[in-house]
């Protein structure tokens, strides 16, 4: 996709007199590249069927059990995107069918039957159907494609989260366009999604992946997106009250929108994931004209850099694949590589219907606007906070811009599995300036001080936040909340600790941002150690006191108060430092040794960037 000039000279006179950067329309990003990725695995699956080896990993003996449905998805497109006079289309068509009667006694879940039930509704519509799958495969999918398999009799989930109603209401109204059953239960099913969104999402609209603990991450904004693509998709009209939540969604989404198209950075699964959730919300937000016409041309924009990074970014024509592995990146064990067969596919999958969704929207090989940075600048707010949840909890999303730095401050519990995970953690997360760590643990807790206590507790400030007020001065913003209790590491749950009580300010403002932490004892407590890390993108780090410079990165200056004495230490390409899209090369770490505290204790820390 890119096409760069042959000669210093000549790079440094078109750098001069350059437009701002505009990417290739996205209808041809995805047919120059997506299908072309999508052509290559057809040929090797039908070549190596279930053997097929990808990078070294084996897709089939991975027990990945949405693979089958993700590849009657991919492979799909492929027919779909054929011209009817095309000769090959008779021989794709006989190889798809091979490849369906291979699959389906594979186990195949949830997910995996809403893209196969989805692809087989377009191949009905298509004409293409009955060469597509074979009479006796076509049975047997008949009964195994069926939302029952993950809903009671009562309509009770079988130990899902709550999203996953929506899937569920996918399929049954997918069965009903298939002549498999009647709208009956989808209209249950309906009622049943819409019923849980409302009591997981609460007045403020955006969904809590638990039961109420309070973490809100990517898929909380990116759900509403979703069930309004589901009703369409079925041929439903989304309400107007679903109309209103996916405008907030879009909101969050175009404060987050940036030149380079990185996408939320907050959270778990992201990567790409990251990334092509905002082309979802923002793809159907335009086509349903919860967008102003121009607030479409530039998510438009927006949207077409997220698809070229994917292809010049996240792909890699070497390995004939995407890579969240290799290059220092690190994705979340639920995503691993043993997956990367259906990751590919689900990736293609959703730039392929959302560049469908943008097509239908009057954007069809539309050339992008160039001048996204500016127009962000000028009409997305510099400061914004989206509350999610209020109550004995705050649960909140303050982002502030500063240039091409988008700052995601997401003060959230991260709940059951994942509180202790530096991607939850109430961090300023910035690409390139501060990330977490998938699936990381305590063991590093991210620019969070750590408490070790004399009876061997550890104790970080991350999951009991309360009373969440910002305030500005001048073109400084500030944001505050308290703890009365600290998080007990060691559990899958988040644990109450009320020995120590934290106030927390934040100021973000233009080149810096501080985090100010007021640590306050109950009665005395006698401490073993505090320690604080911060895993940094830059390098070549100097050491002057408790002040870290550094020569290279966007980070040049991370100080530490409050703490006896800091160093700095090459990571080393070391996996405890893996961000989703590459390796932190510095880690900073500063500490107190034992201490008997009757007094409040003030730790601050402050990062300058370029």
């Amino acid at each position: 996709m890119k096409f760069l000039p042959t000669t210093t000279a000549a790079l440094v006179a078109a750098l001069a007199c350059a437009p701002a950067f505009a990417a290739a329309p996205m209808n041809r990003i995805v047919q120059d590249n997506a299908y072309q990725q999508l052509d290559y695995f057809f040929a090797k699956l039908v070549a190596e069927r279930e053997g097929m080896v990808l990078d070294g990993a084996s897709p089939f003996k991975s027990g990945d059990k949405f693979l089958p449905g993700k590849v009657a998805a991919g492979l799909g497109h492929v027919l779909l995107n054929t011209a009817k006079d095309d000769p090959s289309l008779e021989r794709k068509l006989k190889e798809y069918r091979d490849i369906a009667d291979m699959t389906v006694g594979m186990d195949n879940h949830t997910w995996g039957i809403y893209y196969y039930i989805g692809t087989l509704v377009q191949l009905k519509e298509a004409g293409l159907l009955e060469r597509a799958v074979s009479p006796a495969t076509l049975e047997k999918l008949r009964k195994q494609l069926d939302w029952r398999t993950f809903v009671t009799p009562q309509w009770d989930l079988i130990n899902l989260p709550t999203n996953y109603y929506g899937v569920a209401f996918s399929i049954a109204r997918l069965r009903m366009m298939m002549g498999w059953e009647d709208d009956s239960a989808g209209k249950v099913l309906l009622e049943k999604m819409l019923t849980h969104y409302k009591k997981y999402s609460g007045k403020f609209g955006f969904s809590d992946e638990t039961d109420g603990e309070g973490r809100f991450d990517r898929y909380s904004i990116l759900l509403i997106a979703e069930i309004c693509e589901r009703f369409l998709e079925t041929g439903l009209q989304p309400t107007e009250e679903l109309k209103g939540l996916l405008r907030k969604a879009a909101d969050i989404a175009l404060n987050v929108a940036n030149e380079d198209g990185q996408g939320f950075s907050f959270g778990r699964s992201l990567g790409p994931y990251g990334e092509t959730a905002l082309i979802e919300i923002l793809s159907v937000s335009a086509y349903l004209d919860v967008l102003t016409p121009e607030e479409k041309q530039y998510a438009y924009a927006f949207s077409s850099r997220i698809a070229e990074r994917y292809m010049n970014f996240w792909y890699d024509p070497a390995m004939h694949s995407l890579d969240m592995w290799g290059k220092g990146r690190r994705t979340d064990t639920y995503r691993g590589k043993h997956r990367i067969l259906g990751e590919n596919f689900s990736l293609l999958h959703q730039l392929i219907y959302t560049n469908e969704t943008w097509n239908k929207a009057g954007f069809k090989d539309v050339q992008p606007k160039a001048d996204l940075q500016a127009w962000l600048d000028k009409n997305r707010p510099q400061f914004s906070t989206t509350t999610f949840a209020q109550g004995e909890y705050d649960r909140a999303l303050s982002i502030f811009r500063d240039g091409k730095h988008v700052v995601g401050l997401n003060m959230i519990n991260g709940g059951i599995s994942q509180h202790d995970n530096s991607p939850y953690y109430p961090l300023p997360f910035a690409p390139g300036l501060v990330s977490g760590v998938a699936d990381s643990g305590g063991a590093h807790a991210q620019l969070l001080p750590k408490f070790t206590m004399a009876d061997g507790a550890q104790l970080i400030g991350a999951a009991w936040i309360k009373d969440i007020k910002t305030g500005k001065d001048g073109q400084r913003y500030t944001v505050t909340y308290h703890q009365d209790e600290l998080d007990r590491l060691g559990k899958k749950s988040p644990q109450k600790d009320a020995r120590i009580k934290l106030q927390t300010t934040y100021t973000l403002e233009h080149g810096a941002m501080t985090r100010t932490d007021v640590y306050t004892p109950v009665g005395t407590q006698e401490v073993s150690n505090i320690t604080l890390e911060f895993a940094s993108f830059s390098d070549q780090a100097k050491m002057n006191g408790n002040t870290v410079t550094f020569a290279q990165g966007d980070v040049k200056e991370y100080s530490v108060s409050g703490l006896q004495q800091c160093a700095s230490a090459p990571t080393n390409g070391s996996k405890d430092f893996m961000a989703p899209y590459g390796p932190m090369k510095t880690l900073v770490t500063c500490s107190t040794g034992k201490l008997t505290m009757n007094a409040p204790l003030t730790i601050k820390w402050t990062i300058k960037y370029q």
